[in-house]
């Protein structure tokens, strides 16, 4: 017999935490204050007590009805309860008057080290022949613009210098003749040699030194196009080169691309010309000002990112190409009216705040949320500026007001009532 009565007990104990249990987890969130207070005293079963009336269990204030008389949809502040200073300062709640405020959304990432293609050169040759002397010998070697990086030997060169020289000799000797033909014509061959020779790199100072001289040259320089690092160096002094023969590639890294992944939801506050603060994370106290000049217009599948590329110039060229670096964006919002995120209580589908509209009294309302940046959350919806917010405590009162729900809901039960 003993063992049936502990078996009974045991089955109606684990019935009643899993009704608990229950009550606790299901439907949109009740307040403690929205909860009826049931008079057990009372004659008519389940009769609701009059708003600010102390309970005679609790001894406290208590909320206006949640519904109506048959216990259907919201009345008119139903949503409101007045709650004695006393209660509100043993849970430790604080308020703050909500106001517009500049707000600032900020985005961090981080970024790899890229040359900027416009900044980049190639030494091509363009007719055969033969390196005789190399200046720029090693890759990683510093070059100047108009440097010279090599000379070369070819004998196409040479018999075209020759062709120049006549053909300029021509002119001279032809330029009081009458005839307008042979004049002419000693002028296209002279157009036709500097032509061949330009299309060569031959510049036009070297050019002119050789009209000056009258002196073919058995080799000619050829220049650094650009200033900036040799990155590729594929010239050998005696080497043989052909047409099309890639020499050297050169690289102006004082200023550099930084092409750093952005999340999908941040793509809407990246705007082009924007500031970025650019730092290395072994010397953080450096930091160097870039700008947004470029939105890559394809999205990662599989991280859901975007590329973006930033501008930074690169004094000391401190940034090398394939180093990363960290990237932080301060994007201005504007003025809005926003809370602090410790004031937005969220509650599944929903976001509610608390409302103190002084003496204790409560409200809580559904809100509308808009940008979020750093600690504010901007509210669309549901409040109003110069209103004070509960800031605090909020998740303390909707823990006591699930497990008051579940409570209330349990006096009614046969059984229960002591």
């Amino acid at each position: 017999m003993r063992s049936r009565t502990k078996r009974t007990f045991m089955i109606l104990a684990l019935a009643v935490v899993a009704l608990v249990a229950a009550l606790i987890s299901a439907g949109p969130v009740r307040r403690w204050w929205d909860v009826r207070s049931v008079d057990q005293s009372s004659p008519v079963a389940g009769q609701s007590v009059p708003a600010g009336q102390p309970h005679a269990d609790h001894g406290g204030p208590v909320a206006a009805p949640a519904g109506d008389e048959q216990g259907g949809g919201e009345m008119a502040g139903a949503n409101m309860v007045t709650i004695s200073q006393e209660k509100l300062q043993s849970v430790g709640v604080r308020f703050e008057t909500a106001e517009r405020r500049s707000l600032e959304r900020k985005i961090r990432t981080v970024g790899r080290v890229e040359i900027d293609e416009r900044r980049l050169a190639s030494v091509n040759i363009k007719l055969d022949g033969w390196i005789q002397e190399l200046r720029a010998n090693y890759t990683g070697e510093k070059v100047e613009r108009g440097q010279v990086l090599f000379t070369l030997y070819s004998p196409e060169l040479l018999a075209t210098q020759r062709e120049y020289l006549l053909a300029l000799k021509a002119r001279d000797m032809l330029k009081n003749n009458p005839s307008s033909r042979v004049v002419e014509d000693s002028f296209s061959l002279l157009d036709s040699a500097r032509q061949r020779l330009t299309l060569w790199d031959i510049t036009a100072d070297q050019i002119q030194e050789l009209e000056r001289t009258g002196q073919v040259s058995k080799s000619m320089a050829f220049y650094s196009p650009i200033r900036g690092t040799v990155i590729k160096k594929v010239a050998v002094a005696g080497m043989r080169v052909s047409p099309g023969d890639e020499m050297y590639i050169i690289a102006d890294l004082s200023q550099i691309w930084i092409v750093a992944d952005i999340y999908e939801y941040e793509l809407p506050f990246i705007r082009l010309g924007q500031s970025a603060a650019v730092s290395l994370s072994y010397d953080p106290g450096r930091i160097l000002n870039g700008r947004t000049v470029f939105v890559y217009p394809t999205l990662d599948p599989e991280t859901r990112t975007a590329k973006v590329r930033f501008e930074v110039p690169n004094p000391g060229e401190r940034l090398k190409p394939e180093m990363y670096a960290n990237v932080e964006l301060e994007i201005p919002l504007g003025r809005r009216l926003a809370v602090p995120r410790d004031a937005v209580l969220e509650s599944g589908e929903r976001h509610i705040i608390f409302i103190h509209h002084g003496g204790g009294k409560l409200e809580w309302r559904n809100a509308k949320l808009g940008v979020q940046a750093g600690d504010w959350v901007e509210i669309l919806e549901g409040l109003k500026e110069g209103e004070q917010i509960v800031t605090s405590a909020n998740f303390l009162l909707d823990s006591e007001s699930r497990l008051k729900t579940a409570i209330g809901g349990m006096q009614g039960m046969p059984g229960m009532s002591q």
